[in-house]
């Protein structure tokens, strides 16, 4: 049996709406189901015979009143000049839809077959689906294109950026329309004023966004949690955002040194904790993240506050968040990079029980590990058993491998080397111009590798190697690698890998494979992805700037695994949709998108599925401070509908913030 949650605060925060109590909402509490019952229990082909029926059993059982959905009228600006939208009972007047998709394929988020049909939208919400008829403000001719709804990513670190960057690029550009942060344990909230620059510094630290950036960037309004919801529902934006409050900064805000040196939780901390999840929950909180990876850790050495948490204190946090209305636990898993032997089985064996006896979901970060390359099939089955005796555990999984961009202007091995570093201060095109002189180029490559941070592996593991071409192939072959072309070529690695760097002027990347991609294909990833207990994730948007951009994932999935894959099986297409957007708005309590169907929130993507690409990742300066990231722009993308305005067309922002 499933514990209700009880009653459910709005959970996702549009701007220039402040939240009010539950009661005022019109938010019904109902008990939150696993994505996998709402659109994946049974044979995916039984699902395809009878399209349309398990959807329509999800909508009407999950229904919430969408805060989208007004007690007054408000004013738009549409094509055709500003006019006054009705509430209840009063008459509408102008065009009958606001916007009309017509003619485009939709694949409507549940899984169910893909079928050509209009999308009519009114006040921010679809109206109808099917051959439609009347007038509209605006329409969008989408014949030959998908229509899907917009895609929900649970798993970004836009914590900071949220607060100056009104788009949250890259992800918009790459069709998403929510976001989820405060994952991994790691956020800014709750904090006293004098622990903000030591959570600057652990951001830094586990998800390598500069410090420069935050603290040029972040306006600091609040403490608690619920002060800083406040503080992003103030901020115009082109998207939607929610947050869960991560265990990181609650156990340092509630235990001091203590909890940051990751000492035993007493009765009295738990109690406390709980009491501020609760209160985080209540206010609009998603839910909870904790990080039990020992790698992650603060700028000192030490593991992140919550590493060690004892089962005692998650379970008792877990208490606090079912008591507020529940939500999710998210987790980093302590087997997720493979160097925790039993870290993987113990995490689910925790948080099923946590799941069982407070009602709450949790999701555990999966992806494939060299050490353990078929351990996510223990993990699936472990959480298919759990979910089978009353647990609600789901995997988030990434949607390619996982690994960072090396080359001149990110990492590479050559810091630390006399004859680079003499040249390092250099421009990009310079410092190309003196590494292609002979002698520096001896020099350089005789110096033995200083081994400082990534570079020490590089040329030790360059059959993880792949040089990326345009556009970028995130499943590239053996032969692909540096260390194949060595071998071809009949040269050092050394040698092979200092050239490739050199190529495109010195502003060549290069995918260095960390995870994901222990059998050389991406075989796993569509089978995981295919999995009634995954959902798409982990793509990590926000973090990691001057090293990858995973961000752009969602578009790599359907261009890749879904159209072009020749390597293996490709990923239906429904599939993919849905592992995007039904399913993990499904696992997050949003029951107001995800799908495209009436009464749904109108948050939508316009795509065109031949011209859709991911370009080649480029480096920018562009944080406050100046500090440079890594982007990627998509290709293909007609248009991405927010509550029923269009935000982006072919990648251009319209300016429009009703997120």
């Amino acid at each position: 049996m499933r514990a209700p949650v009880g009653v459910r605060t709005q959970l996702v925060l549009h701007a220039g709406r402040r939240r009010a109590d539950p009661q005022q909402r019109g938010v019904h509490g109902h008990a939150r189901r696993p994505a996998h019952e709402h659109l994946a229990s049974g044979d995916r082909r039984a699902r395809s015979v009878c399209p349309g029926g398990r959807h329509h059993r999800w909508g009407r059982g999950l229904g919430r009143e969408p805060q989208h959905r007004r007690r007054h009228p408000r004013r738009c600006q549409r094509a055709g000049g500003e006019r006054e939208l009705p509430g209840p009972g009063v008459t509408r007047r102008g065009p009958q839809h606001d916007l009309l998709i017509r003619g485009g394929t939709v694949v409507d988020g549940t899984g169910s077959p893909a079928r050509t049909a209009d999308v009519a939208v009114r006040d921010g919400v679809i109206s109808e689906v099917g051959r439609i008829h009347g007038d509209a403000a605006e329409v969008i001719d989408a014949d030959g294109l998908l229509v899907t709804p917009g895609f929900v990513d649970v798993h970004t670190h836009y914590d900071g950026q949220v607060t100056w960057d009104p788009l949250l690029t890259p992800s918009l550009w790459h069709g998403v329309t929510t976001a989820v942060l405060g994952n991994c344990g790691i956020g800014f909230a709750p904090v006293r004023p004098e622990r903000r620059e030591w959570l600057v510094s652990l951001m830094e630290s586990v998800e390598d966004i500069p410090a420069s950036a935050l603290h040029a960037g972040i306006r600091w309004a609040w403490e608690s949690f619920p002060e800083y919801l406040d503080a992003l529902t103030a901020l115009p934006r082109a998207m939607d955002v929610g947050a869960q409050i991560p265990h990181g900064p609650l156990r340092t805000y509630v235990m001091d040194e203590r909890g940051s040196d990751n000492e035993p939780a007493t009765p009295a901390d738990i109690a406390t904790m709980a009491a501020l999840v609760e209160e985080a929950v209540r206010a609009g909180a998603l839910g909870f993240s904790t990080n039990r990876l020992p790698a992650h850790t603060a700028p000192d050495g030490r593991p992140l506050p919550g590493t060690y948490a004892g089962v005692d204190e998650l379970l008792g946090i877990g208490h606090g968040l079912a008591r507020g209305g529940g939500g999710v636990v998210e987790v980093v898993s302590a087997g997720g990079m493979g160097d925790v032997e039993g870290g993987f089985r113990a995490d689910v064996d925790w948080a099923a029980r946590l799941s069982r006896e407070t009602g709450v979901a949790v999701t555990l970060c999966l992806s494939q590990t060299e050490t353990e390359p078929d351990l996510w099939r223990d993990v699936l089955r472990w959480i298919a058993a759990a979910n089978a005796s009353g647990a609600r555990l789901t995997a988030q999984v990434a949607g390619r491998p996982l690994g960072i961009l090396i080359g001149l202007q990110t990492k590479h091995q050559y810091v630390g080397r006399r004859a680079y570093d003499e040249i390092a201060h250099l421009p990009l095109a310079e410092r190309t111009a003196a590494m292609r002189d002979p002698d520096r180029r001896r020099r350089i490559l005789e110096t033995p590798n200083p081994g400082i941070g990534i570079g020490r592996f590089i040329e030790a593991f360059a059959d993880r190697v792949f040089p990326l071409d345009d556009p970028p192939d995130y499943e590239p072959p053996p032969e692909r690698s540096i260390a194949a072309r060595a071998q071809r070529e009949r040269r050092p690695v050394a040698e092979v890998c200092y050239d490739a760097y050199l190529e495109q002027d010195g502003s060549r990347l290069l995918l260095f494979t960390l995870g994901g991609y222990a059998n050389r294909n991406s075989d796993h990833i569509v089978e995981m992805l295919s999995d009634d207990n995954a959902v798409l994730g982990l793509a990590d948007g926000g973090a990691h700037c001057a090293l990858i951009c995973d961000a752009s994932s969602y578009t790599t999935v359907l261009s890749q695994l879904v159209r072009d894959r020749t390597r293996g099986a490709r990923l239906p297409l429904e599939t993919a949709v849905r592992s995007m957007t039904g399913a993990p708005a499904a696992l997050y309590g949003l029951a107001d998108r995800g799908v495209v169907a009436a009464s749904r929130k109108a948050d939508l993507n316009v795509v065109d599925l031949e011209r859709l690409r991911v370009r080649l990742p480029e480096i920018v300066h562009d944080l406050p401070s100046g500090a440079r990231r890594i982007v990627q722009r998509a290709d293909g993308y007609v248009a991405t509908v927010v509550a029923g305005e269009v935000v982006q067309r072919d990648g251009v922002d319209t300016g429009a913030r009703p997120g």
